[in-house]
């Protein structure tokens, strides 16, 4: 495992293949770490995973760079994710540049932002509080995500935002605001997902795609998107699970 920081490689484009966590099992991260990951996607938006869970979930990866997606804005929640050892965050449904400027204060420890300091496992429960606090507003990541047309519309903006390092393309839910759910390959689809690249790479900084298999995702690896999340727990477990299930379910009878 490196000793670099997760945001050194994310701002130099080193390609950070990833997958998604949702389920509260520390044994689950410890599995999918062991695979050989750059890094875990921690759900927190779409899955019911408390602060503990989190905590517990990066405990359980031994290092490897969590980063976790926030439920909402809410500075409280950049504060339990970032003071759990979170290496990043990654904030849904930004919009505008108002917005990702308040997610990076929060970030942020002062001057730089608004961040308060509070005894966590982040500072080795207060035995390195200034050492933390010296060294966090660089190594912290942050991940905004553009996954709503207006997004797309003021992308601009957003990625002109100074303290933003990379941002990350939610495909499903962006075709979804356009009224074409899941269509990832309809044209006016295909071009906003390109607006978001385009600005995104000229502001210098770094973009992220999901998809839930490889193929989906590796045209976009080749556009250039260099923070890859592919695949879900749950989706693994239950696609090996029916595939097991019908292969055996086929074999003959002799």
């Amino acid at each position: 495992m490196t000793t670099e920081t997760f945001r050194t490689r994310l701002r130099r484009g080193d390609r950070l293949i990833g997958t998604i966590i949702s389920l509260a099992a520390p044994e689950i991260v410890e599995i999918v770490a062991a695979a050989g990951f750059d890094w875990l996607f921690l759900e927190a938006e779409h899955a019911p995973l408390s602060p503990l869970d989190l905590q517990r979930l990066i405990i359980a990866a031994h290092g490897l760079p969590c980063v976790v997606r926030l439920p909402n804005h809410d500075e409280i929640e950049i504060k339990r994710a970032l003071d759990a050892g979170a290496a990043g965050i990654i904030v849904p449904q930004v919009n505008t540049a108002e917005q990702a400027r308040a997610i990076v204060a929060g970030v942020k420890f002062p001057p730089q932002g608004n961040r308060g300091v509070g005894v966590a496992r982040a500072n080795a429960y207060g035995y390195a509080v200034a050492d933390y606090v010296a060294r966090a507003n660089e190594e912290s990541a942050v991940i905004v995500q553009a996954e709503h047309i207006e997004a797309v519309r003021n992308i601009g903006q957003i990625a002109a935002v100074p303290g933003v390092d990379a941002i990350f393309v939610g495909p499903y839910d962006l075709s979804a605001s356009m009224g074409k759910l899941g269509q990832l390959s309809d044209p006016e689809v295909v071009t906003a997902i390109a607006t978001v690249a385009k600005a995104t790479l000229a502001a210098g900084l770094k973009l992220g795609f999901f998809a839930v298999s490889a193929d989906l995702v590796a045209p976009q690896v080749a556009n250039g998107f260099t923070l890859v999340a592919c695949g879900v727990d749950t989706v693994f477990l239950a696609q090996r699970a029916r595939e097991t299930l019908l292969a055996l379910r086929a074999t003959p009878v002799r």
